[in-house]
């Protein structure tokens, strides 16, 4: 596998859902980390690691891939599950403490 193509979560900081409507092609590593013996930094000779392509749908991602010869991998996004909740269900009779 020479990419993985995966749609970003939402930041765990802030309320929002910008900026997860893109799709994210990235390159696998080819070779593991190392490090390095004077500074003790981690680091490695891949500079395709850092190169991450952004695509407005999934199916421009995939066609990109396909249109180099890469080989891919799709993680789609999990669905949100959302409570609907009303603040008078905190002073329900029936309410479960």
């Amino acid at each position: 596998m020479d990419v993985r193509i995966y749609q970003p979560a939402k930041n765990a900081m802030q309320s929002g859902r910008a900026k997860t409507n893109t799709w994210i092609l990235e390159f696998m590593p080819i070779a593991a980390e190392r490090a390095d013996e004077l500074m003790g930094w981690t680091g490695g000779g891949d500079t395709r690691k850092q190169l991450q392509m952004k695509f407005d749908s999934k199916e421009l991602a995939i066609a990109f891939a396909k249109k180099k010869g890469l080989s891919y991998q799709v993680k789609e996004p999990k669905q949100r599950k959302l409570q609907i909740k009303s603040y008078a269900d905190n002073f329900a009779y029936d309410r479960i403490i």
